[in-house]
């Protein structure tokens, strides 16, 4: 589990995290982008908010309930791409990998506004 003394937010940014995912995760502010909101689910993760992580899924493809491993370990995360996913549009892509102990994961994830907020859809994994 990521420790509350890192100085940088785990989805890779310089900024601590009270100040980058942190205030998405308290409900204090929205992410404006897909890519920030894909970041925060990566922290979401990495900090095994599984509450937050079903907040920002999509309703029509979101799961009932969504039990996270607490063994994992993630280790990091590279932005490969994205399209779209501004304040001017509706729908975005971002493509990144995902570190863990022992692997990774590399995935082209889709998110959608609903309600003006962006939301993740679904993904696709990439080889």
């Amino acid at each position: 589990m990521w420790a509350m003394t890192t100085r940088s937010c785990p989805c890779g940014l310089s900024e601590p995290y009270e100040r980058c995912c942190g205030r998405y995760h308290s409900g204090a502010a929205a992410a404006p982008t897909a890519e920030a909101l894909m970041r925060s689910r990566y922290s979401a993760f990495v900090r095994g908010d599984a509450g937050y992580l079903l907040r920002t899924w999509h309703p029509r493809t979101r799961p009932a309930r969504l039990d996270l491993d607490p063994g994992m370990r993630w280790t990091g995360l590279e932005i490969l791409g994205t399209t779209d996913g501004s304040a001017f549009h509706t729908t975005g892509t971002v493509t990144f990998r995902a570190s863990y102990r022992g692997g990774s994961l590399h995935e082209r994830s889709r998110f959608e506004r609903v309600d003006g907020a962006w939301v993740y859809v679904d993904g696709d994994f990439l080889e």
